[in-house]
């Protein structure tokens, strides 16, 4: 969904640096796989279209830190459109 996110800390030698991996467009998500020695995350269509792809040797990733938006399920919305709704009229 578009605002996930997943961020990748590398082992660059005498310093770490730090990718990020965006979905930024509406119906978009971002996956990742480990295969072979290599980290892959990419941000992928509702079709499955690859958009874009960040590879990293294993070896080297500290870190693979996935950042999900925050969703609210049809409950949730109904819950607090009813709440606000009875909140005006009352």
């Amino acid at each position: 969904m578009k605002g996930d996110r997943v961020e990748i800390v590398v082992d660059a030698g005498d310093t770490t640096r730090t990718y990020e991996v965006v979905a930024s467009r509406a119906g978009r998500r971002v996956e990742t796989a480990v295969r072979r020695g290599v980290v892959e995350v990419s941000e992928v269509t509702r079709s499955g279209s690859v958009v874009r792809t960040a590879r990293f040797m294993a070896t080297r990733v500290l870190a693979l830190v996935e950042q999900p938006v925050p969703r609210e399920d049809s409950s949730e919305k109904s819950a607090t459109k009813s709440a606000t709704n009875s909140a005006e009229n009352g």
